[in-house]
């Protein structure tokens, strides 16, 4: 089995991505002894992935991946974007983020939005890429229990529930993150092993 550092610590990610990744074994930046927070400066969410990828790869030396992710709400240009985590401040609660991402919206009548990943691997030395789009729309209010971040006001284009509402595997066939993973899986399954 492959084996390979994902750079995150954040449990809800490292769950749904191990969840995609059935032929390859995770291993977290703290498990590797590297327990600070990984800088993310950039004001791009690619810069951010390669970023955190880079981190880990100078540190460790091994084959490793980073992802980075932003709700892009079109009619706020594009915001929270980069910011998503961070939206409503620095402690990064996600019922303050979706709050104030609620209230910027209030009477706006296009709550177009989409969420975006972006993965970044290096693979024996040499970094990849691989996005990962789903367009959607903001609810007015929260709806559901599951999911993580903004999930329950992202209702995902072609469906009338929140990523909140699905269960994890029919949440992990069509979001985000579940196409930029796919895409890394590919990619990895055709490398040498």
């Amino acid at each position: 089995m492959k084996k390979t550092v994902f750079a995150t610590n954040n449990p809800n990610k490292l769950r749904e991505v191990q969840q995609m990744l059935t032929d390859i074994e995770l291993t977290t930046p703290a498990e590797c002894g590297i327990t600070e927070d990984i800088p993310e400066t950039s004001d791009t969410i690619e810069g951010n992935s390669r970023q955190k990828a880079l981190y880990i790869h100078e540190r460790l030396g091994v084959n490793c991946f980073a992802d980075d992710t932003g709700l892009e709400v079109y009619a706020l240009g594009g915001a929270p974007g980069v910011h998503s985590a961070r939206y409503a401040g620095e402690a990064k609660r996600n019922d303050d983020n979706i709050a104030l991402l609620l209230k910027n919206l209030e009477g706006e009548s296009d709550r177009r939005a989409r969420f975006r990943t972006v993965i970044t691997l290096i693979w024996n030395g040499t970094e990849h890429q691989f996005e990962g789009v789903v367009e959607g729309r903001i609810t007015t209010e929260r709806h559901g229990e599951g999911g993580f971040g903004y999930d329950p006001v992202f209702v995902p284009e072609g469906y009338d529930i929140t990523f909140a509402e699905m269960d994890a595997q029919s949440k992990n066939a069509i979001s985000h993150r579940g196409r930029a993973v796919a895409a890394l899986v590919s990619f990895l399954n055709n490398v040498e092993k």
